[in-house]
């Protein structure tokens, strides 16, 4: 057994032992209703044991970040599988370093299903060791993407934390207007969510059924040195049905679901990039089977899910929820000021012999460190507290998921190394 062997074992020994962790988490919060039981004593020996279960799942991602870093020759981050991978680790640390200072054993009920969403849905990327590409192979490779994904990490933290409190604070049985509001936004980042495990659970379902359509794209190039056109045929292999086809192109194979035979539409023009049409069509499933699971979850709760998700927080003090909030964020803003931003830059003018070129990624992640500036700017001269520093907190965190989501997914541009392949 080789490395790489030994780390795809020790990735998945990790994402199974969150799951438990996770259900133990689960188990110490609600078990302290349960009949015959000492709550305190309950939720203390039902909390060593998810936190030694989730401090194991720990252990054994570090191990797969090192044999892969082995075998492979680099630190692991420089594809989307691995970068996804590597910033669900980075979340672990950072939770078990705000679990160790504030011992909340209900952070970890939320924390672990964001931690394993995220290895779920890097699962879902080709995880090949390739060689770097040229622009890669620096030492500002490990970092710069180390030091963004350590920030990122800790203000995942700040977003749990945040909705945590939104959730214990949030008068779900308000009829007024501005209640209705807060409820209605609080069920959308819910929400927001579950479109990603939609992401996740239909790339798996069709990927298990073999699903394949092929189309062909002609591209006809002018040659001015000689005043002749070639023609270019190039293959574009979707693995969910196509509601959106390729722009200009023809169906080679497609195999029918639900009666589609053929796409609905073709991606329009103004997409750019050779696959954007794939991108808007896993986008559009994304969004589908989210919206499925998000009904099947209100069918079955009876309820919304911000609503049922409440009462589980009433045993907890919401000011500590916002400390913690405000603390996670306050440890990720300077690491993430220097790893996506300043070394971020550095390596920018060696690789491209520029410091900022206006890409996509670049002005998302300035988008992401002015948002997060502003924050600690109205926490600490404004007093924003409670309710308006968590909702922005969640905020935050959504605009740094689409800064690593959905630039990768609907935008072109230099990053697009990290992008699906």
């Amino acid at each position: 057994m080789n490395f790489l062997e030994i780390s795809r074992v020790a990735f998945m020994t990790a994402f199974l032992l969150y799951c438990a962790a996770f259900i133990f988490y689960v188990v110490a919060v609600t078990g302290k209703t349960w009949r015959n039981r000492d709550p305190k004593r309950h939720e203390k020996n039902w909390g060593r044991i998810s936190f030694a279960v989730s401090s194991l799942g720990l252990l054994s991602h570090l191990v797969y970040c090192g044999t892969r870093w082995a075998y492979s020759g680099h630190v692991p981050v420089s594809n989307m599988y691995e970068f996804m991978t590597f910033l669900s680790m980075m979340i672990m640390v950072a939770f078990t370093i705000v679990f160790i200072i504030y011992r909340k054993i209900l952070l970890g009920m939320f924390a672990l299903p964001l931690a394993i969403i995220i290895m779920a849905y890097a699962a879902v990327f080709p995880q090949d060791v390739q060689p770097l590409i040229p622009s890669l192979r620096s030492i500002w490779l490990y970092i710069h993407v180390t030091l963004a994904a350590t920030g990122e990490a800790f203000f995942a933290v700040g977003f749990v934390a945040g909705l945590m409190y939104l959730l214990r604070a949030v008068d779900f049985k308000a009829t007024d207007k501005a209640g209705r509001r807060q409820k209605w936004w609080v069920e959308f980042t819910l929400f927001s969510i579950i479109i990603v495990l939609g992401f996740i659970v239909s790339v798996f379902a069709f990927r298990a059924a073999g699903y394949e359509a092929v189309f062909v794209q002609n591209q006809t190039t002018i040659d001015t040195q000689v005043e002749q056109d070639s023609t270019i045929e190039d293959k574009e292999i979707y693995n969910l049905p196509p509601i959106v086809g390729p722009h200009q192109s023809e169906p080679e194979h497609i195999q029918p679901f639900l009666g589609m035979k053929k796409p609905l539409f073709d991606a329009p023009s103004w997409m750019r990039g050779e696959t954007a049409g794939r991108k808007l069509n896993t986008i559009i499933w994304a969004i589908l089977t989210g919206t499925v699971l998000y009904l099947l979850l209100r069918l079955i709760l009876r309820k919304p899910l911000g609503t049922a998700l409440s009462p589980a927080l009433r045993g907890i003090d919401p000011d500590d929820l916002d400390e913690i909030s405000y603390r996670a964020i306050a440890i990720g803003f300077p690491i993430f000021t220097l790893g996506a931003l300043v070394f971020a830059m550095i390596w920018a003018q060696q690789a491209w012999g520029r410091f900022w070129g206006w890409d996509p990624k670049e002005v998302w992640a300035l988008i992401t460190w002015l948002f997060y500036s502003a924050y600690l700017h109205l926490r600490l001269s404004r007093g924003f507290q409670g309710l308006k520093s968590s909702w922005l907190a969640v905020l935050g965190f959504l605009v740094v998921m689409f800064t690593l989501v959905g630039v990768n997914l609907i935008i072109a541009g230099l990053h697009s190394y990290a992008g699906t392949d």
